[in-house]
């Protein structure tokens, strides 16, 4: 019995020293949101607000112009209304990036993104993604196309008829 409660005790002492080391420290937490900032993420966050509304707006307005006018006299009250969710949007962000790097490798990141590359990168990066995007789209396009005459040459050559 003394055995058995040992291992219950250092399975204990073993779980809550983990999920102490998966809590960032404030140090990184810190370092986590100045990284945040210098990436400008809380601009881009600030930025969906208009997408959701013009995402919404023709689910409520339907066609109705005296809504629509009501819908525009709205949207300083949605802002208000969005607040919340995007401050839990930078925390959140705050977090991940607290969970994946330390500190100093956080401050070295920020670093970089304050050089004229980094900011350049910040940039260019959602024009890059989307024109790589593109890339892997007709890349695999193509790829298919090629893939699909082979496969059916090669059952055409064991007798099938594909």
């Amino acid at each position: 019995m003394p055995r058995r409660l040992s291992i219950i005790a250092s399975t204990l002492l073993f779980s809550i020293g983990a999920s102490q080391a998966q809590t960032p420290s404030p140090d990184t937490m810190t370092a986590a949101r100045a990284l945040v900032t210098t990436m400008k993420l809380s601009e881009q966050y600030k930025a969906l607000l208009p997408a959701i509304l013009l995402g919404l707006r023709p689910a409520v307005v339907q066609d109705r112009p005296e809504i629509e006018r009501d819908y525009d006299a709205m949207m300083p009250m949605l802002a208000d209304a969005f607040a919340p969710y995007y401050s839990a949007m930078v925390d959140d962000i705050v977090a991940v990036y607290a969970n994946n790097f330390t500190a100093g490798e956080l401050r070295e990141i920020e670093a970089f993104y304050r050089q004229p590359a980094g900011q350049k990168l910040l940039e260019k990066s959602s024009v890059v993604a989307q024109q790589s995007i593109q890339i892997g789209q007709e890349v695999g396009r193509k790829a298919a196309e090629d893939l699909k005459g082979r496969l059916t040459e090669a059952l055409r050559q064991k007798g099938h008829k594909p």
